[in-house]
């Protein structure tokens, strides 16, 4: 039997295991939000980026793109590298995917989808809404071991585009993120 796994994040250009098909589409109920502290890869404990996370929204869609593993040894290799990379987020859901939006039927039912709650108890690097020019500031002040926070963000921007997908968040965060380099005077060192 085949796993699925919906990336929506970085998993949308950067898988790190191996696969069999991937399917660009969505998942209903959720939207995309920068809510997640990244204290591993796009931060730091002292000062942490900010990454997506999904939030359950009744009427909404998030794009993204699910892959289908078959072998059992490529599913073992993708939950240990998924175990470890996606280790700050608490919660697995398994969700319908649809690659069509008149669909009435999922093309593929049981995609696994990782989700960082708002639990801050099971969660601590939840770090919740907030003004889009806060968030802002911050992704272009944090870096991490896997760079800057805002190469995140535009990545995720550039993805989508190539995929032909529109998330309003993502562009206004985006944007927001360029007008704030803009504003910010050159270091030199």
């Amino acid at each position: 039997m085949a796993m699925w796994v919906f990336g929506y994040g970085s998993l949308i250009w950067k898988t790190g295991f191996p696969f069999d098909e991937s399917l660009p589409g969505f998942i209903k109920g959720y939207r995309r939000v920068f809510h997640q502290g990244s204290t591993d890869h796009r931060g730091t404990p002292e000062f942490p980026g900010r990454t997506v996370t999904l939030e359950a929204a009744d009427g909404e869609i998030c794009w993204g793109v699910a892959y289908k593993i078959t072998k059992e040894e490529d599913k073992r290799d993708a939950l240990t590298h998924l175990e470890v990379r996606e280790k700050q987020y608490d919660q697995k859901e398994y969700l319908d995917f649809f690659t069509e939006s008149n669909a009435s039927e999922p093309a593929v039912s049981g995609v696994m989808v990782y989700i960082a709650s708002p639990d801050k108890k099971s969660n601590k690097n939840y770090l919740g809404p907030a003004p889009l020019e806060d968030i802002a500031k911050q992704i272009v002040k944090a870096e991490g071991p896997s760079g800057p926070n805002r190469d995140y963000l535009f990545h995720l921007e550039s993805a989508l585009a190539q995929l032909g997908f529109k998330d309003k968040h993502v562009t206004d965060l985006s944007n927001q993120v360029r007008r704030v380099l803009s504003e910010t005077p050159e270091v030199v060192s």
